[in-house]
């Protein structure tokens, strides 16, 4: 009972962290209607930011620096190539961002090269102990930070003027925009607001037990697109529900990997994605997506 409590617990902190990945997701596809490849890079660079930084100028100013920066990446690529491509289809949009995030890997990778490049968090190795259960200090913040920042998202896009503006835009574009909102100013803000998001989660990748930033790094993305498409891409919600599922799921399969060994080594990674393939053949839109209604 220990081990399953141990499993758990750590599958809902890296779950949090998959959800602020997903949420970046879904904040782009809200704002845009385009699922956003390029998001694995964008999470890459707040990294090494951080990595890059904390030596010289602390921790804490290494990791403003880092959300600032892949926040600034972020609004970079709407502003400098996205925007260019205004009114293109979608499936068009979505190709360029792979294009994009080939472009940013592959400089961000050469810069790593071989290196397992520590972030000088705090909390290093200390581990909590609750009788049994062993939890790192790391998780029990990752938990922390996630539910604080999904927190405040949710308030500001509920109740604040940018929330309304982006609500306005996923609902109809056309329609906000005869009413006044600045569709390139939400688009900006929305690929600024999932780059810092990015960074933030790229931190608590890459801290205890993780040895450090590297190259594969931004492979962690993709296992939090499962949690986005499985949620729903235009549900806030959504993102967290789906993070924490997949987040559970991959750390049961890992925790029991040893008893399930008759499917085959590396079940952990393969998890999600069947999770995502369940239940898409039971809601092809998501747990919480909106579904799209046609007359034929």
């Amino acid at each position: 009972m220990s081990t399953l409590a141990e499993i758990l617990l750590n599958g809902l902190s890296l779950g949090s962290v998959y959800a602020l990945i997903a949420l970046g997701f879904v904040v782009i596809f809200r704002a845009t209607e385009v699922v956003n490849f390029a998001h694995a890079s964008l999470l890459l660079a707040g990294g090494y930011i951080t990595a890059t930084l904390h030596d010289d100028i602390g921790f804490w100013p290494a990791l403003l620096a880092g959300i600032a920066g892949a926040a600034l990446v972020g609004a970079a690529v709407e502003f400098l190539v996205m925007r260019r491509y205004r009114g293109s289809d979608h499936s068009v949009l979505a190709i360029v961002t792979i294009g994009v995030d080939i472009l940013l890997t592959t400089e961000l990778t050469r810069r790593i090269g071989t290196d397992v490049i520590p972030l000088g968090d705090p909390w290093g190795d200390a581990v909590l102990r609750l009788g049994p259960v062993s939890l790192a200090h790391t998780r029990i913040a990752a938990f922390v930070a996630a539910v604080l920042l999904i927190g405040a998202f949710l308030l500001a896009f509920r109740y604040t003027s940018w929330g309304v503006a982006m609500r306005a835009a996923a609902e109809s574009s056309e329609t906000a925009a005869l009413m006044g909102v600045r569709l390139g100013r939400v688009s900006l803000s929305a690929w600024a607001v999932a780059g810092g998001l990015a960074a933030v989660a790229a931190l608590f990748l890459t801290v205890f037990p993780t040895p450090g930033l590297e190259r594969a790094t931004s492979l962690a993305a993709l296992k939090a697109f499962p949690a986005a498409i499985l949620g729903g891409l235009d549900s806030t919600t959504g993102a967290l529900v789906g993070g924490l599922l997949v987040g559970v799921t991959e750390s049961l399969a890992t925790g029991y990997q040893s008893d399930l060994t008759f499917l085959g080594r590396g079940l952990g990674d393969l998890a999600p994605y069947l999770v995502m393939v369940a239940i898409l053949l039971i809601r092809p839109a998501g747990l919480f997506g909106t579904k799209e209604l046609a007359r034929v």
